[in-house]
């Protein structure tokens, strides 16, 4: 047995939504493991928080809009002419509206599943394209628990928070679907890809303005907690590892059980 199966040094991998509150505790624990990371987010923000962190040795600061088809190819093709095709490639990006039911308009649909499910369709096949090229590569896409199941508007009384929105769910059950099928798709081209769907993982600013909601979400699990953002980053460092090169196609619940009752 391999004593550095679960090391990721020198693997490239690139996080898309890398600055987000899961997406910062994936790309320390990545490059604690050895990895070069590109982290590209909207805007400015992966800059702010490479730098913030004072990441630079290792990880690079990109922006990146996943919502234009245009801007994702010219992106993916630069960074291959800088960097290579990578080893691992992490979409972490979302969109939601936030809205009840029975406001929400097609539209809002439909730009929510482009800026979820379409983005992260093209993200990856442009990716995994290149990396069928090497013979090698993992994929790591984002689904959600309520990918699987509703959400329970119980915990959500007495808040003045919407329960979470069906076109963010029906986005995420499509990814877990995707992923089986790039999973059997690029296959035998030893391309593996995997999702991760969280469970209840509330961000500081969430636990703190909704105590009572945050409790709630607690006790909703079997293990009674929440969970912390490190525990997503160990299940990316796995699936991208060569711990894990015989998975693929597989929907991994960080859940605390969530799903299980």
């Amino acid at each position: 047995m391999d004593s550095q199966i679960l090391s990721l040094k020198n693997k490239d991998i690139w996080v898309i939504g890398g600055a987000g509150y899961l997406g910062q505790a994936t790309i320390l624990l990545l490059q604690a493991a050895g990895a070069k990371i590109l982290c590209a987010d909207l805007e400015n923000r992966a800059e702010a928080f490479v730098q913030s962190s004072r990441l630079m040795a290792q990880v690079t600061p990109a922006n990146l809009d996943v919502r234009n088809e245009e801007e994702i190819k010219a992106f993916v093709s630069e960074q291959i002419q800088k960097r290579g095709v990578p080893h691992g490639l992490v979409i972490l990006t979302f969109a939601s509206t936030a809205k009840k039911l029975e406001e929400l308009t097609s539209a809002e649909f439909d730009t929510v599943n482009h800026g979820g499910l379409t983005a992260t369709f093209l993200l990856a096949r442009e990716v995994g394209s290149q990396m069928v090229s090497k013979g090698r590569g993992s994929l790591v896409l984002f689904s959600s628990m309520y990918g699987m199941v509703s959400p329970d508007p119980g915990v959500y009384e007495g808040t003045l928070m919407n329960k979470n929105p069906i076109e963010y769910g029906v986005g995420k059950a499509g990814i877990i679907q995707m992923t089986k099928y790039l999973a059997v798709h690029w296959g035998r081209n030893n391309v593996r890809c995997n999702c991760i769907s969280p469970g209840p993982f509330p961000n500081p600013t969430v636990q703190q303005n909704n105590p009572e909601f945050v409790e709630r979400l607690a006790q909703k699990s079997p293990m009674g907690r929440f969970g912390k953002s490190e525990e997503i980053a160990g299940a990316v460092a796995f699936l991208l590892s060569d711990a894990a090169s015989y998975i693929t196609g597989q929907n991994l619940a960080v859940d605390g059980g969530w799903t299980s009752w």
